[in-house]
């Protein structure tokens, strides 16, 4: 692991995630750029002194040195953006596979270089775009892609946060320090922050790709020098258009990410908050409520469960869905094989560079007088 230091809270998901199925071990980590913390952590996760590391670059080169049977196999970086990049770049053209928090880079020319170096090297990159993890998430997507509700016409995405309503960047939150900081977060505050999400989210469930937007970003919170507040009107390469919102200052707010997908036969509705419950709506009988765990429903939504009906599952066995998605692919992983993201059914470099282009066509649209802007990756 590269991040997830004392101070860190995604580090924490990914290393629970990865060891909810007991298929991935942690058996290194460079945790911090400070090495005495990162020893310090590496002790407090019971790792071998000797491999906690004082830099990502030690880890990297050290390990490679280790014989094959003995060296890490992957790298989960869990950095904020501005170390997404040469990490995973170093990485890879030392021949491990990698697994990056969203978004993928801090730009899209960082973000494209990167897909180069996975094409080159043939390695496994996954992106933790973890909401399409979600059993009832693979279910709609099933549901849409049967043809259920029809061809796709209209698509709502929204993910209100309230978490920085109010000047938190001010208060030592360093999580909310780094992601309003455009030098380590990037163009995009909440449009990189969640709104790639939204964005990710819809198209996964869709089966399709955002060409176009049009959009507004705001800084409502004085002095913040990145958008607090973004939407966007959409539209889809299948004809279909859209609306999506991502904003982290509604007050109260959760984090109640939530889709609404219309065909010309019905519609489906999914809440984050509520993630083993989704509405189907049909034209022509009252709606319907699909539940998690329920014998009637697609191979894919069974196989991302892990408990009866009834059970609650959440966000971090959503995340391990991912991690299992990618471990299987670097477990099948071979030199001269190209591994198909789709077929594990996990988020990957092309998911990432897509990621990037969102944000860029986000503020690029927020900024122009000629509103309607080209999605280009």
């Amino acid at each position: 692991m590269i991040g997830g230091g004392p101070d860190a809270f995604i580090g924490a998901v990914h290393r629970i995630a990865a060891n909810l199925d007991g298929q991935i071990e942690l058996v290194c980590g460079a945790f911090s750029s400070q090495a005495e913390k990162s020893k310090a952590m590496g002790k407090s996760l019971f790792l071998d002194r000797s491999r906690s590391y004082s830099s990502y670059t030690e880890m990297i080169e050290r390990e490679k040195r280790l014989p094959e049977g003995e060296r890490m196999d992957f790298v989960s970086i869990v950095t904020p953006n501005h170390i997404h990049f040469d990490p995973a770049k170093l990485a890879l053209e030392n021949g491990f596979h990698v697994i990056i928090d969203k978004p993928l880079t801090l730009t899209l020319t960082e973000a494209k270089q990167l897909k180069k170096v996975v094409e080159k090297t043939g390695l496994v990159l996954a992106v933790t775009h973890a909401y399409t993890g979600y059993p009832m998430v693979k279910e709609a997507r099933q549901l849409v892609a049967s043809g259920k509700i029809g061809k796709i016409r209209k698509v709502y995405v929204e993910y209100p946060q309230g978490w920085l309503s109010q000047p938190e960047e001010k208060t030592n939150n360093k999580q909310a320090a780094w992601r309003v900081d455009p030098k380590r977060a990037g163009l995009g505050g909440a449009t990189g922050d969640i709104g790639t999400h939204a964005a990710n989210l819809a198209e996964y469930i869709t089966n399709s790709n955002i060409v176009e937007l049009c959009s507004s970003l705001n800084s409502v919170v004085k002095g913040r020098l990145l958008d607090d507040d973004a939407a966007a009107f959409l539209k889809f390469d299948n004809d279909a258009t859209g609306i999506l919102v991502a904003t982290q200052v509604a007050s109260g707010q959760e984090n109640n990410l939530c889709i609404k997908v219309y065909g010309d036969k019905g519609g489906l509705e999914w809440r984050q908050e509520e993630p083993n419950t989704l509405i189907v709506r049909s034209l022509d009988k009252p709606k319907e409520v699909y539940r998690a765990g329920m014998g009637y429903l697609s191979d894919a939504a069974k196989k991302a469960a892990r408990v009866p009906s009834g059970h609650p599952e959440g966000y971090l066995e959503a995340f391990a869905n991912v991690y299992m998605a990618f471990a299987n692919a670097v477990r099948d992983y071979r030199p001269g094989k190209k591994i198909n993201a789709a077929k594990y059914d996990f988020p990957d470099v092309e998911d990432g560079v897509r990621g990037m282009a969102f944000v860029e066509a986000m503020v690029k649209s927020s900024k122009s007088n000629q509103k309607w802007t080209t999605i280009k990756n």
